[in-house]
């Protein structure tokens, strides 16, 4: 068979090559134009983007932590201060098995086991990036040892630090405050707020007292370095630097001599005393006994310490100067007398004869005079001067409780003060309302009675108790109280000074205010309740003592101090200022479980008294018992 010749068709082969070309040109165009497209989008549309990526992985921003304020007392004394140290600090992320590096490095640097306890208490409440600190305060010594080793570990280090001092500690705890690590709850507070980019790099925030009602001023103005890094990390060259500004400095009313009289003047007895400048304000002492040292408190206090304190029957991290609530007692009286003036139901010269009990009219219930068998003829200055139960309990149940509610909310009882101080508790003022809401009951005239004399529901707090006396002090013209007396600026002699405008007038009668006044005068004095208080003073005192009940006594049932626990013992008040013609200082002073107001209360108050307006250390006061005529209050 003869084969016939295959002829190439050319024509059509070039149609195939042609078509493969183009499709191939179009395949490499299309992918040429997604790259232009990309590149486009990377170089153009995200160019801000990816700079400010590629600049975060040359640039390392650092935080530089401010120097927190200074806090002074009027004087220029110091109360709370930084110092340089230094702190040896474990970064969790580098340092896996933590306990067996503690362990190791306990061989060179003593590290107790509160060290430890505090470090595992910061561990816990810590964020995963942070370092912690181990041990603080080292020695020159325990960091050139550290330094010669610190080869054998990663992920150690010792850091140069500002710490926060509080050279007064026990004596202004409940005052100044005091700072501590900043924790999950602080670190949510600060997100929410626009605070979060000034505390960058910050692990302290004020947490009680003036440190933390003033953290805004004392913080300070976060500064920043922004550093060249190479690939490994290391700082390469700075780009550029904004300085910190340091917190402001507090200047405070109060003066820090008289604090540590004050506190040292209560000696065992547990309670409070704030004594205030009635002209404006001021306020010049503020006391709550027992306190606390703050310090340990700075790094993260250990578990034992905090149970201690905790778990105190002395309650000493409570400020009872500004959250106690007690009892008023009898310092009321002065302004239920004022109260009877005010609403023309008792006149000065009307007298009771006061034979030792009262009855509500129509009811055989008995209310007895702390002095058996009574006061005999007493009229308002004598109630006020010897401290009449009787004689209160009588105008009260005239009065009646709306009267009295209305007129003693005006002197700041039942309401917060407004001090700048965070954590005031309002005490309580009862009312007809009050109780509805409380109790779902309603109000009894003898619940009239009991508060006439400062008992049943009402309670007061001593920084009101103070407030209340600085304002009948200076004639019915009320000044918020406040700590801080001025604000320095870190930047330069810029002084803002704290404003000490009255926020009210009372426009009390002068005359009733005269009689009021006049009769707490008489009781420092001879017949008085508070006479041994005044005894050799060069100025007069005006002041009112007062007892509150601890426990509720039964009808007819006698209370014998000796009989009952301390703890259960009444508290003993006083209120004064001086000098009376004059006043220039004005307090409350309270003794937990202390009797008698005259005889614990008053000594504490006489001696704070003689230092302020004598300008000199009081001689210690002899305890002295009060005769039984006077051993009320």
């Amino acid at each position: 068979m003869k084969k016939h010749a295959e002829f190439k068709n050319h024509q059509r082969e070039i149609f195939h090559f042609q078509l493969r070309l183009v499709v191939s040109i179009g395949f490499v165009l299309a992918l040429l134009a997604i790259l232009l497209a990309r590149f486009i989008y990377l170089q153009a549309v995200r160019h801000n983007y990816y700079q400010t990526l590629a600049e975060s992985n040359r640039i390392s921003i650092v935080p530089i932590v401010p120097n927190r304020g200074l806090i002074l007392d009027r004087n220029g004394v110091v109360l709370a201060r930084n110092y340089s140290g230094y702190t040896l600090e474990i970064n969790q992320n580098k340092t896996p098995n933590m306990d067996a590096a503690i362990n190791d490095l306990s061989s060179l640097i003593e590290i107790t086991p509160k060290d430890r306890k505090r470090f595992k208490k910061l561990l816990a409440e810590s964020r995963s990036f942070e370092t912690l600190v181990i041990r603080s305060r080292l020695s020159d010594e325990e960091v050139a040892r550290f330094a010669a080793r610190q080869y054998r570990f990663p992920g150690i280090e010792i850091k140069a630090r500002l710490f926060r001092d509080y050279p007064f500690g026990e004596k202004t705890s409940h005052l100044i405050g005091y700072i501590g690590r900043i924790n999950e709850a602080d670190a949510a507070q600060l997100e929410g707020s626009d605070l979060a980019a000034n505390y960058r790099g910050s692990d302290y925030i004020g947490k009680t007292g003036l440190e933390q009602s003033y953290e805004n001023e004392l913080h300070g103005t976060t500064g920043i370095e922004q550093v060249e890094v190479d690939a490994g990390g290391r700082a390469v060259r700075m780009l550029s630097h904004t300085s910190p500004v340091s917190g402001n400095t507090l200047v405070l009313s109060i003066d820090a001599r008289l604090q540590e009289i004050a506190e040292q003047s209560f000696g065992n007895y547990r309670g409070a005393l704030v004594a205030i400048d009635p002209d404006n304000g001021q306020v010049l002492a503020f006391v709550s006994k027992p306190g606390y040292d703050p310090n340990p408190f700075i790094d993260g206090i250990d578990t034992q310490s905090w149970d201690e304190l905790n778990n105190s029957p002395d309650v000493p991290l409570n400020n009872r100067a500004l959250r106690g609530q007690y009892p008023p007692g009898s310092t009321i009286k002065p302004f239920m007398a004022l109260a009877g003036l005010n609403f023309n139901t008792r006149k000065p010269e009307q007298t009771i004869n006061d034979p030792g009990v009262f009855y509500l009219p129509g009811s055989s219930r008995q209310y007895r005079d702390w002095k058996a068998g009574g006061h005999g003829s007493v009229n308002m200055f004598k109630a006020i001067q010897v401290s009449c139960d009787t004689y209160f309990y009588g105008l009260s149940t005239e009065l009646g409780i709306d009267n009295i509610f209305n007129f003693l909310s005006r002197f700041g009882f039942g309401n917060k003060t407004g001090i700048d101080m965070e954590g005031e508790t309002s005490g309580l003022l009862p009312s007809q309302e009050w109780k509805a809401k409380r109790y779902q009951q309603i109000w009894y005239p003898g619940d009239t009675v009991s508060v006439g004399i400062g008992q049943g529901y009402s309670l007061v707090t001593p920084l009101q108790l103070a407030f209340a006396t600085a304002t009948l002090a200076n004639g019915g013209v009320a000044y918020k109280p406040h700590l801080v007396k001025e604000v320095r600026s870190s930047l330069g002699a810029e002084m803002r000074l704290v404003a000490s405008e009255p926020i009210y007038d009372l426009n009390i009668d002068p005359a009733h205010l005269e009689l009021v006044r006049s009769a707490m005068v008489a009781v420092t004095q001879p017949g008085g309740t508070a006479v041994y208080a005044s005894l050799g003073a060069p100025y007069h005192i005006a002041g009112k003592t007062g007892t509150a009940q601890v426990i509720a006594m039964k009808q007819g049932e006698k209370y014998d101090e000796k009989a009952v626990d301390e703890r259960l013992r009444d508290h003993a008040w006083f209120i004064a200022y001086a000098p009376a013609e004059k006043p220039r200082i004005a307090l409350a002073v309270l003794a937990e479980n202390g009797g008698h107001g005259g005889s614990t209360a008053a000594p504490i108050a006489r001696k704070v008294l003689d230092y302020y307006l004598l300008g000199k250390v009081p001689k210690p006061l002899q305890d002295v018992k009060e005769k039984e005529d006077i051993e009320h209050d």
